[in-house]
């Protein structure tokens, strides 16, 4: 079982920003930025590409709701999306607010208070149209 499945189930806390029956949304413990949200599938599969197609796609609507709710708590240029895929075996999509190309450098991740993380959760959370 991977760290996902466990924040999934609730074995371990995270900030939540969404989740319906397939999909579950997450502040990032490690940000790029504030506002730096982890979407992932419920369903434990490694490789994004190993998605089933309506899987996949899925993953994609609900991240771009989560996007949309970023957006109106973080002020940005935009909503940067990366999926890199190596340090969890678990398939997962990076949100995070972007005013350059510069601010997906993944070697550069912020130190945000608990407090702080807290009040964007739910705050990012109440803007979520699901």
């Amino acid at each position: 079982m991977t760290i996902f499945s466990k924040i999934i189930n609730g074995e371990i806390p995270s900030y939540k920003i969404a989740e319906n029956d397939n999909y579950y949304a997450f502040l990032d413990i490690r940000p790029l930025n504030a506002g730096h949200t982890l979407v992932v599938p419920k369903m434990e599969v490694d490789y994004i590409f190993d998605l089933d197609d309506e899987t996949l796609s899925g993953l994609i609507l609900f991240a771009k709701k989560v996007a949309k709710a970023i957006e109106k708590v973080v002020p940005c240029e935009r909503i940067g999306i990366a999926v890199i895929g190596l340090e969890v075996p678990h398939c997962h999509v990076h949100l995070s607010p972007i005013n350059s190309v510069h601010d997906l450098d993944f070697r550069n991740s912020k130190n945000i208070s608990k407090e702080t993380m807290q009040e964007l959760a739910e705050k990012i959370s109440k803007e979520f149209v699901g």
